[in-house]
């Protein structure tokens, strides 16, 4: 039998009213115990010292992109699952934006067999909600449950038509799957490369406006009172979204919603350089979204998920005019560190961050994992959170290197991810 023991750390597991000096035994791929600092006999465990470190459930991702079938130039499961246990992650959901597209039981089959054989971490797949994502006609759904998947989404794209997404809602909820959504009405933005306001006018860019991502989210939002379906808003980015997320959950609907570490973190005015690692769908919105958004979660109830929304794209994406570039940034080496400046600026306490990567979004999509309790998955991830670090272009385990955090010292290091019981990332010691 495999034993580990972490001493010597503040261990944080919010499911299971935990947060002081424990220690965690690990017990071939389970968690065994969680006791006082001390009363763990250690004579037969492979030691970790987490003096100075804080343990918790390892880090639950609703929201990524894999690339792998069909884009293998920008990410693949290996090196994108690397990436996320460098970041504390130990499960992700992958978006169906891949080539071909997500919409049968044999790309979801493949997804699975390939993260079992090659991921560093646990891979749950997203199904599309439309065939090929093109919004006219509906995926399998039932197949895609049956094959693995844990929601459906056409991410990427939104699905314009209400009836055809009413439709999704009443299969999605007879398979007992959230409906992710991305919400951006078309013909709001399709000449759109980034928010619309007064830098977009002095970038000369076109703008999207808020409107835009709202008025899909009140749309889904109605849609989902009509059907009882669970809605997930996915990436959420503007004031007058968590006003209707909020309207929606004080009504009793069951809607849920995730934010970005980089829709907390930047505004618009970071495209001053039109630097094109700062674009993506939705845009970097205003201050003022900014601050709804850190409002909402020193609230509390509205925020369900910190999600990355991690899309890598290959120099080819990226290092091109402004309107030519791909949308999108990785995220997964830097979500702990950005979301760390939320409890640094009082918005959240430790606590609360922790349960938002961990338990908050396992409930979210029903997964197993994030807490610490007895015979749960063995899913651990330890961090230092006053590690300074500066994220250096050839130190990103990503295949891709698109962020804007680039050169950047932050605060707060990842220095163990243990998956199923094996460190896979940081040393053993």
């Amino acid at each position: 039998m495999t034993k580990i023991l972490i001493k010597g750390g503040r261990v944080i597991d919010p499911a299971n009213n935990i947060d002081g000096a424990f220690d965690v035994l690990i017990e071939n791929d389970k968690i065994a115990a969680v006791s006082k600092a001390g009363q763990i006999k250690d004579s037969d465990c492979q030691i970790i010292d987490a003096s100075g470190q804080v343990v918790t459930p390892g880090f639950i991702d609703l929201h990524t992109h894999l690339r792998d079938p069909g884009f293998e130039y920008k990410e693949t499961i290996q090196t994108g699952t690397a990436s996320a246990v460098a970041g504390g992650f130990t499960t992700l959901c992958c978006m169906a934006n891949t080539d071909p597209v997500n919409d049968s039981f044999s790309v979801t089959d493949y997804i699975v067999r390939k993260a079992l054989q090659e991921g560093h971490c646990r891979v749950h797949p997203i199904g599309a909600i439309t065939k090929g994502l093109k919004g006219e006609e509906l995926a399998p759904i039932g197949e895609l449950k049956e094959a693995g998947c844990v929601a459906i989404s056409d991410d990427g794209l939104t699905v314009q038509n209400a009836q055809l997404m009413r439709l999704a809602m009443d299969y999605a909820k007879s398979f007992d799957l959230p409906v992710s959504t991305h919400s951006i009405e078309a013909n709001l933005c399709k000449t759109g490369h980034m928010n619309e306001s007064l830098v977009s006018t002095k970038l000369g860019i076109p703008g999207v406006p808020n409107a835009a991502e709202d008025i899909i989210i009140a749309r889904d939002i109605m849609l989902a009172e009509l059907t009882g379906a669970h809605l997930h808003v996915g990436h959420l980015s503007t004031r007058e979204g968590i006003n209707l997320v909020r309207s929606a959950k004080s009504k009793g609907l069951k809607v849920t919603c995730e934010v970005t570490p980089h829709h907390f973190t930047l505004t618009d005015e970071s495209l001053m350089g039109y630097d094109t690692n700062f674009k993506m769908c939705p845009p970097l919105r205003s201050a003022a979204d900014v601050q709804a958004i850190k409002d909402a979660f020193k609230e509390g109830g509205v925020i369900d998920a910190i999600a990355t929304d991690h899309a890598p794209h290959g120099i080819i994406d990226k290092e091109v005019e402004f309107d030519q570039a791909a949308f999108g940034i990785i995220g997964f080496e830097t979500a702990l560190p950005l979301s760390l400046r939320l409890v640094e600026e009082g918005y959240l306490d430790l606590s609360t961050m922790v349960r938002l990567l961990t338990e908050s979004p396992a409930k979210t999509f029903s997964l197993a994992g994030g807490h610490l309790g007895a015979g749960a998955p063995a899913d651990v991830t330890v961090f230092d959170p006053k590690e300074e670090w500066v994220l250096e272009r050839d130190q990103v385990v990503s295949k891709s290197k698109n962020s804007p955090f680039l050169g950047k010292t932050l605060v707060g290091k990842v220095k163990k991810t243990i998956v199923n019981g094996v460190i896979r990332y940081g040393d053993a010691s």
